[in-house]
């Protein structure tokens, strides 16, 4: 059982990056997956997330209208589409499955992460 993020790196602002989560030993049928970050010095915060029972996303605020969330069950995958990149988007970037059927956006609920994938917004 574990997750696999990629897609990370380096940057422009105002530029475009899509992370992958790849799910292995479980499906995404009955575990919802979120995105989370964290910056250096601070908290880690929730990004965006993707229910298992209808596909419904949950989007922070600093993030919505940029970043996009999407699912192919087929491939097991979870994708972050990252559009118009600040330099404040630079972190880690984890990905997490939730054992629950419905849109979870809290780190609580979530019991599977992958390693991180560095994301750094930079001219």
């Amino acid at each position: 059982v574990q997750l696999q993020a990629s897609g990370g790196g380096l940057v422009q602002p105002g530029g475009s990056l899509r992370l992958s989560c790849v799910a292995s030993g479980f499906s995404l049928d009955d575990h919802g997956i979120g995105w989370f970050r964290q910056a250096p010095g601070k908290e880690r915060e929730a990004v965006s997330s993707i229910a298992a029972s209808d596909g419904s996303t949950y989007l922070s605020n600093a993030v919505r209208g940029r970043f996009t969330i999407s699912r192919d069950i087929a491939r097991n995958t979870v994708y972050l589409q990252m559009n118009s990149l600040k330099p404040d988007d630079t972190a880690v970037y984890y990905c997490a499955a939730a054992p629950v059927l419905g849109l979870a956006t809290e780190a609580h609920y979530y019991t599977i992460w992958g390693l991180g994938t560095q994301v750094t917004v930079s001219s």
